[in-house]
């Protein structure tokens, strides 16, 4: 699975686009975590692969992914 890879080449409009619509938003942070997750095996990417499901849907992480998005080009913890 090589989501990350894919959504990490666009251009950072199209990121930040796919990012702000609420329920694809939320689908496309899941993928980019599940694929980083198994694409690493690491610890840290699969406990924060959980935790964004379980409290995944608050804006608060949101915010703070696109936030991050904008000034880094990628999600935290999703390189």
């Amino acid at each position: 699975m090589t989501f990350d890879k894919w959504f990490n080449s666009q251009t950072t409009l199209v990121k930040a686009l796919l990012l702000l619509i609420p329920f694809v938003g939320w689908i496309c942070e899941c993928l980019i975590r599940l694929s980083v997750a198994l694409r690493t095996k690491s610890v840290v990417h699969v406990v924060v692969f959980v935790l964004f499901i379980v409290v995944g849907w608050t804006w608060i992480i949101a915010v703070v992914d696109f936030v991050y998005m904008l000034l880094n080009g990628h999600l935290i913890l999703g390189e």
